[in-house]
Parts: C-alpha cells; sequence; structure tokens
C-alpha cells in the first residue's frame, strides 16, 4: 500500500467535513435528496440478501440516514459510524472519528461494512478498498455507492468554457471522478471475493444552473479539490457558466438537465465456504448435451 507521502492530493478532505458538517446543520437529515435516492437502493440491495449482519460499519455516510436503517434490520447487534467531524454524530451513536485514509477497524470486526456516496472523495481509494476487505470477517459484505465520471459532466464543461472565455484559462471546479471499469479492477485488486460493479444513471431537471449549484450545497458536494482557486468565483465567469448551460444542455421547456451516475459495489470477505468459479476444462457436461446435438436428428 502506497504512503501517505506518495498519494496525490486530489481532495481537501478537511474542508468536505467542514462542508458536510455546514449541510446537515442548516439542512438537516433530509437535505441531501441524493443520498435518500442512494440509501433506499442500498437497502433494497440488502433486502435480497437472507442473512443477519451483526455487526454494521457506516463508513462516511454524512447524515447517518443508512446507518439509522440498518440498525433496525433484523439480526443487526450494532452499528457505529465513521465520520470526520463530531458535528455530524447524532446522540445515542456509536461514532468514531476517522482519517479517510486510515480506517481504526480491527481486521475481521464487521459483518457488513457499508458507505454510501463518500468513496468518490477518497485520494487512495485502491488503499481504502483493501483496509475495508481486511475489516470484513470471512463472509462479510462490503456494499457502497459513488459517483462515477459521468457525474455533472454539464456542468464541468459549462464552466470549462466560460473559465476559458472569461479569464483565458481553466480553473478546476468539478472533482475527477472514478471510471466504471477502473472500479471493477481496483475490486478484484483488494481482494474481494465475488465483486460485482454496476451503475444507474440518474438525470434531474433543474430551472437553472443556480438552483443545480443550490443543491450542490445541500449535499456539501460543492468543490473541494486540492487545487482549486483560492479566488472568489468571477461573476462574469458564473453568468456565462449559466447560459453556456442553459444553451447547450435544456429540455424544449427551458429546464437544464444534470447527470448523476451513480456507481454500486458490492464484494465478500473471502471464505471458504463461498462459491467459485469452475476451472476450465472441468465441465461435466458437454454444451452439445445440454443444448441438443442437432446433427443427430
Amino acid at each position: 500500500m502506497s504512503t501517505m507521502s506518495e498519494i496525490p492530493r486530489l481532495f481537501d478532505t478537511d474542508l468536505l467535513a467542514r462542508r458536510r458538517v455546514r449541510a446537515l446543520r442548516t439542512h438537516g437529515q433530509d437535505g441531501d435528496f441524493l443520498l435518500r435516492e442512494v440509501v433506499e437502493d442500498m437497502l433494497d440491495r440488502l433486502s435480497i440478501v437472507m442473512r443477519p449482519f451483526p455487526r454494521v460499519a457506516e463508513l462516511g455516510g454524512h447524515t447517518g440516514l443508512l446507518a439509522s436503517a440498518l440498525a433496525h434490520r433484523q439480526g443487526t447487534e450494532a452499528v457505529i459510524r465513521l465520520e470526520q467531524h463530531p458535528s455530524l454524530f447524532h446522540d445515542g451513536e456509536q461514532a468514531t472519528l476517522f482519517d479517510p485514509e486510515n480506517l481504526p477497524l480491527k481486521p475481521q470486526s464487521c459483518h457488513l461494512l457499508v458507505s454510501p456516496l463518500f468513496l468518490h472523495w477518497i485520494n487512495d481509494l485502491p488503499g481504502v478498498l483493501i483496509q475495508i476487505r481486511q475489516t470484513l470477517m470471512p463472509d462479510g459484505l462490503f456494499l457502497a455507492t459513488l459517483l462515477g465520471r459521468d457525474s455533472l459532466s454539464e456542468l464541468r464543461q459549462s464552466f470549462l468554457i466560460a473559465d476559458s472565455e472569461m479569464s483565458g484559462g481553466a480553473s478546476p471546479r468539478v472533482a475527477p471522478l472514478p471510471d466504471l471499469k477502473d472500479m471493477g479492477s481496483l475490486m478484484q485488486r483488494a481482494g474481494f471475493a465475488l465483486p460485482v460493479v454496476d451503475h444507474d444513471t440518474l438525470t434531474v431537471r433543474y430551472a437553472s444552473l443556480f438552483s443545480l449549484m443550490q443543491d450542490l450545497r445541500r449535499m456539501g458536494a460543492t468543490n473541494v479539490l486540492h487545487d482549486r482557486s483560492r479566488h472568489p468565483l468571477r461573476r462574469d465567469t458564473l453568468m456565462r457558466a449559466a447560459e453556456v448551460y442553459q444553451q447547450r444542455f435544456s429540455d424544449p421547456d427551458g429546464r437544464i438537465r444534470a447527470t448523476f451516475q451513480i456507481i454500486s459495489l458490492s464484494g465478500w470477505g473471502p471464505d471458504a465456504s463461498q462459491q467459485k468459479p469452475l476451472k476450465p476444462g472441468s465441465a461435466k457436461i458437454s454444451l452439445a448435451s445440454v443444448l441438443g446435438d442437432k446433427s443427430a436428428s
């Protein structure tokens, strides 16, 4: 695993924590509509797993919505939330502060580890996935969602054009996000058994770019890039970005589109009891006998 000195700092995770705290204080658990959508989907996925998970950890869940639901799942004995800031915890919760790059969990200590819409902010995602796999008990489950590369592509393009026209250069404003294929490779490298990676695309319509940015603030998901400009966003750049967005990404009724690509991950802690793929050539029955040998008719 890489040491912290070798890991590129893409994100200012301290700033992310402060913005999440502000969003939670201002808007409460219901402020983040995207998180609510994701939590509902993750609970649906868990509903088909007919087994209990006594010890559960929620990693970077922001509002605690998923942890609260899992606490009431049959068979759950303890749920611990891991967050960056104490103000993200609620009274009565089992809570632990953590550095996003280093999980304070013992090896093989969790039956289930979940992470809704957090892992795309991690600087050392390969290293954290390895730590998550080590945290799982044998045959324990990891389930997570994160934003994928196609998310907010319209916003990224609009600001690139506006920055180029207004100041002659591009300023990093929308985070680089992981690719679907890359996540499959990372799950395999981390050592998960039976890894599954899929995605869904959610298109949300807004009255304007300003309405979209307001929603991003409610999520605590505005620009936290480490190399972001420290100067306030110029009004002429913002207005030009809004104009470009309206021209290029609006529907006939004038409302603009914003794309959110949601990548879902699942994987198990390796265990001898799990189903293994057959080795090539080990099949006991030929394909022809299954399909029917047409040449014999």
